[in-house]
């Protein structure tokens, strides 16, 4: 009897030592430090952002405004840039009531002159409605003077207006002759100050990287990140100029709608969390977003990863320390177990020391040691059994007399029918003979499907003979599968079953038997009678007992070859059947393509 303890596992003992010694520290350090640190750089990186979106919005409307201020000066006054050489003091007026050389001169020298010395990256140009040319200015790009806008959708409904002045979002600039040369226009409507007539219209093509120029304070990743977009959500800003004009949504998805009563908020696009900031325009229907990665916060992380590297050291000698003392204590017993196996491969079953732990190894000491005696008593009831099979194979030698002895007296009987001319009598001894030893052949269960069929022929033979051949046979084989095995007398019950319960009364008895394929790797055995047929119940009774899996053992009929096919092939093979009151009953057994040797005999 062994004393009775509590077991505490070691699954238990290791889960509470780790616990106590290191999860609770880790827990609190990990979540104080990761905690602090997020908060910090999340506050310092939104604030930042906030700040450059803001400042951004306030020196693009500066620039824009300022853009306004020439527009309206170059139009309708005169300024210290005017050359002292001219003595028109409206030199833009003077051109499109005049669009004669001198005029040019003096209206595209004032034009230039805002461009050079105010360092603008913008384009001029006067379309002239009173009848003249038009008055193209622009320093660092080529004019397409082919082109005019007087047709496009904007400047109609500029003209349609009584706006005056008006900013239009980014579009390609098609007065030049740059490809990708993306602009944001400030129109302008010039009216004559003698008359109030509408002389021309001013448009100020400014280049969209001044807003570039104007974020030099972010970082690459972060100027991908800032877009501006129009009333409608379309993007009219980025520094990736393939992506304007597309819907912000599609630039950057999300999955709930943006509080644009908040600043800043996080938001999740793309199975990321990111903190997106967006600031509204003052002057402009306009919003600027600017959005980053919550993950990249960590890249400044130095305070959190320089606390985590102090617990990992700590953590590594705590686990070489804990390691060698909770391997000790596990292995000492586990070396006496395996010295007790050693014992029991020598042949000592009885008698083994005993192994002190209350723990799964304890239990296995003990389910080993059970083993061991259990092991004892197997192998002297091997030792009887062997002694027993042995003489069972000599009883076995002893009953070979009996076929031989039945094979010679029926021998005898066919040389006797043969003397006397009884050939039906001769046929059936010979069949009988056939089907005998192909009986009691032990040393395979599998067989050629020829050789079954060869067994069933003679067993026909003596059916034919028996029923004063009213029997007819038809068959149908493939030859190509009479090579592949079968396990031994699995047809034969099918074709006795078909005779006896199908065609034993009947004049016009006819016997189907076929061999086909069924897939690419199955055949399929039919057996097919045209006698009367099942009642649906007595079908329904036979399909519930060939799905029952305890067997017929006793037997060899239907259900016996059904489970042996099951047991040999696997559940999905063996017999089904079909049958029809009054239209007879066809079985089927369905069995793999095996050759010689796939299958332990």
């Amino acid at each position: 009897m062994y004393r009775k303890f509590k077991f505490v596992s070691i699954k238990n003992k290791m889960a509470v030592l780790f616990i106590i010694s290191i999860l609770i520290p880790i827990l609190i350090l990990f979540i104080n430090s990761y905690l602090s640190s997020q908060q910090m750089l999340e506050s310092k990186y939104t604030d930042l952002l906030e700040d450059i979106t803001r400042q951004s919005n306030i020196r693009i409307e500066e620039f824009l405004d300022d853009t306004e201020q020439i527009s309206l000066i170059s139009s309708y006054g005169i300024n210290s840039y005017v050359s002292a050489v001219s003595q028109e003091n409206y030199p833009v007026q003077n051109y499109l009531r005049n669009a004669s050389q001198s005029n040019e001169n003096q209206a595209t020298q004032l034009l230039m002159n805002y461009i050079t010395m105010k360092e603008r990256a913008f384009s001029v140009y006067i379309y002239n409605l009173n009848g003249g040319q038009d008055l193209l200015v622009s320093t660092n790009k080529p004019v397409d003077y082919t082109y005019h806008p007087r047709n496009e959708s904007w400047f109609r409904d500029f003209l349609a207006s009584e706006d005056i002045t008006r900013d239009l979002p980014t579009r390609i600039d098609l007065q030049t002759k740059q490809e990708n040369n993306w602009a944001i226009y400030h129109l302008r409507k010039i009216f004559d100050l003698e008359n109030g007539k509408l002389l021309g219209l001013m448009v100020i093509s400014i280049d969209i990287d001044f807003i570039n120029k104007v974020n030099k304070r972010l970082q690459e990743s972060s100027r991908s990140a800032f877009t501006i977009v129009d009333e409608n959500e379309r993007v009219i800003f980025n520094s990736d100029y393939s992506r304007i004009n597309r819907p912000f949504s599609e630039l950057f998805p999300l999955k709930a709608k943006i509080d644009k009563d908040t600043a800043r908020e996080v938001v999740k696009s793309g199975g990321k969390s990111y903190i997106l900031i967006h600031s509204a325009f003052e002057a402009h229907n306009w919003t600027t977003y600017i959005y980053m990665p919550v993950e990249e916060l960590a890249v400044e992380g130095n305070i959190l990863m320089r606390n985590l590297w102090m617990i990992v050291m700590a953590l590594v000698l705590f686990a070489i320390i804990s390691s060698f003392y909770l391997s000790n204590l596990i292995t000492r017993p586990i070396k006496r177990l395996m010295k007790n196996m050693t014992l029991v491969e020598q042949g000592r079953f009885d008698n083994l020391p005993a192994v002190k732990s209350n723990d799964e190894i304890g239990l296995l000491a003990k389910r080993f040691e059970q083993m061991s005696s259990e092991l004892k008593q197997l192998v002297e009831r091997i030792y009887h059994e062997q002694e027993e099979k042995a003489e069972a194979e000599i009883r076995a030698l002893q009953a070979q007399i009996n076929p031989h002895f039945l094979y010679n007296t029926l021998n005898s009987v066919k040389w006797i029918a043969s003397m006397q001319r009884a050939d039906k009598i001769v046929e059936m001894t010979e069949a009988l003979i056939s089907i005998l030893r192909y009986s009691s052949k032990v040393e395979n269960r599998m067989v050629p499907i020829r050789e079954e069929f060869d067994n069933i022929a003679h067993y026909l033979t003596i059916q034919k003979v028996r029923y004063f051949n009213r029997i007819a046979v038809s068959y149908r084989l493939d030859e190509r599968l009479l090579d592949y095995e079968i396990l031994k007398l699995s047809i034969q019950p099918l074709v006795e079953n078909a005779i006896f319960h199908g065609i034993a009364d009947q004049e016009d008895g006819t016997l189907t038997i076929e061999v086909t394929a069924c897939g690419e790797n199955d055949i399929a055995i039919r057996v097919g009678d045209n006698g009367a047929g099942m009642e649906e119940e007595a079908s329904a009774a036979l399909r519930q007992r060939l799905k029952e899996t305890d067997g017929h053992s006793g037997s060899i009929g239907v259900f016996n070859v059904h489970n042996r096919i099951r047991r040999v092939f696997g559940e999905r093979y063996g017999i089904d059947f079909a049958s029809k009151k009054g239209k007879g009953t066809t079985f089927t057994i369905t069995i793999p393509r095996t050759k010689k040797g796939e299958i332990e005999q």
